[in-house]
């Protein structure tokens, strides 16, 4: 078993946050097109002794204004000391886990180049950490397994009104050892590349009565896994 944790650069998130600002002043009004929930992000990729990916585990950390909404639409921590009860915990369970047909999570695999389809949520949890909403759910592969020695894992909403940002751990759990490399996105191109783009629309443009750009993909840090054969 070899773990690996994905430290996030400061001046990956600096430029992150600056995307918000860029998207939030220059698209027209009508658009939601920039994040309004922002999520860290760790990934547990389970594997088995013939370095087959069997499950995933996802851990989710929302922003301290969500977790807010939610705990006080949920009526929980009415004490607001950041920490939950026990039967707290148990009605926060899941909140988050009830995904409509189709939705994948936001959560994108490929195992060379083919894509890897998970199960639906598994076994979630919920607390607290510091006022902030801490989730994790198991996934499965479905059909059992797939290889993972040329797996590729993104977490991203294309529309990006989820901003997730890979800062909590991405590990490996098994009985091998496997390489784990993270790619961080070009910021700089990707952000001239739509400036660029807006620069084309004129004042009368509308985005709702046209196609809006799905660019959270574009943002999203990629995570490669690579597990010897066995």
């Amino acid at each position: 078993m070899k773990q690996i944790a994905a430290a996030c650069p400061a001046t990956y998130l600096a430029a992150m946050r600056w995307l918000i600002t860029l998207l939030t002043c220059c698209l027209p009004i009508p658009v939601m097109a920039h994040p309004h929930v922002f999520i860290d992000t760790g990934l547990e990729f389970i594997v088995d002794e013939a370095g087959q990916l069997t499950h995933v585990r996802v851990t989710w950390a929302y922003d301290e204004f969500y977790s807010l909404l939610v705990l006080e639409d949920m009526k929980l921590d009415q004490d607001a000391d950041g920490i939950l009860t026990t039967a707290e915990e148990s009605r926060l369970t899941g909140f988050d886990a009830q995904w409509v047909e189709g939705y994948n999570g936001d959560l994108v695999l490929t195992a060379g180049d083919v894509p890897v389809v998970l199960s639906r949520p598994q076994e979630p949890r919920a607390t607290t950490e510091d006022g902030r909403i801490v989730t994790s759910h198991l996934r499965k592969v479905e059909g059992g397994s797939v290889p993972a020695n040329a797996l590729s894992a993104k977490a991203f909403d294309e529309t990006f009104y989820t901003a997730y940002e890979l800062t909590r751990p991405v590990t490996v759990s098994g009985p091998v050892s496997c390489l784990v490399e993270r790619f961080d996105p070009d910021i700089d191109g990707q952000l001239a590349q739509m400036q660029a783009f807006l620069r084309t629309l004129d004042a009368d443009y509308d985005l709702e009565e046209n196609d809006i750009p799905l660019v959270g993909e574009n943002f999203a840090t990629e995570i490669r896994l690579s597990c010897p054969d066995t």
